[in-house]
């Protein structure tokens, strides 16, 4: 995957990103034999990045992807049961990248997956409670008691959660859809939240976490993150 120069220079550990732009601006930085330029970019798997000669290595570069879950799927490598795994989506990135993080079988939406251990267990720790958001269909009109319970400090399997930001994305008699921001992340919370508010859950996708956006990404595909969002996911407190 192409990424800018400076970005490059950086991962390899040779220098930081402003330092790497000072190294193209220097006219040291050649990719495939070709001196670069500010705003260039190149592929680490299939290009030759030389510093003052010298081949930029990347040791033990770690994959980082986003996958849209479809609704059906266990958020695990294997089942017993046999039922359908996230892993078989993600074949075609060519490494083992694990969940972080959960979806329940009949969720769907935003789910990282990654190799980098380290990351995946800071950001699957308790201490870390991150921003999730949820595009939530619920069937009927949303009532005024009903968004109050929601928006409340629900008691949940006898943990009582910080109260949620709730917003009213549309509705009508039929149905109504909701967004809901939550930072704990409890075992089924979003569903428990319903049930309690007298909500009957139709749909429920995650949308966003920790500072990464579904956005257009298709059911049952998966992408690259980019090394921003990298670097957002490694700022997460």
């Amino acid at each position: 995957m192409k990424e800018r120069l400076q970005k490059l220079i950086s991962l390899s550990g040779l220098a930081s990103r402003r330092e790497g732009e000072r190294l193209i601006l220097k006219g040291v930085v050649s990719v495939n034999g070709r001196v670069a330029d500010i705003g260039d970019c190149a592929d680490p798997d299939t290009d030759v990045i030389e510093v003052s000669g010298k081949r930029l290595v990347f040791e033990d570069r770690r994959t980082y992807i986003m996958l849209n879950k479809p609704r059906g799927y266990v958020t695990t490598m294997s089942d017993e049961q046999g039922r359908p795994c996230v892993r078989e989506l993600v074949r075609s990135v060519g490494k083992r990248v694990y969940p972080v993080g959960r979806l329940d079988m009949y969720s769907e939406g935003l789910l990282v997956m990654t190799d980098d251990g380290e990351l995946a267990n800071r950001l699957m720790h308790p201490s870390f409670e991150h921003r999730k958001t949820y595009r939530v269909t619920v069937r009927g009109h949303c009532t005024e008691r009903s968004l109050s319970l929601m928006r409340s400090a629900l008691d949940i399997d006898g943990y009582v959660i910080r109260p949620a930001e709730v917003t009213v994305v549309s509705e009508s008699d039929d149905i109504s859809v909701l967004d809901i921001t939550i930072h704990e992340g409890r075992n089924r919370q979003v569903r428990k939240m319903c049930e309690q508010s007298g909500l009957k859950l139709l749909k429920l996708q995650r949308i966003a976490e920790g500072g990464l956006s579904l956005g257009e990404l298709p059911s049952g595909k998966w992408r690259y993150l980019t090394q921003d969002e990298i670097e957002v996911l490694h700022k997460v407190r």
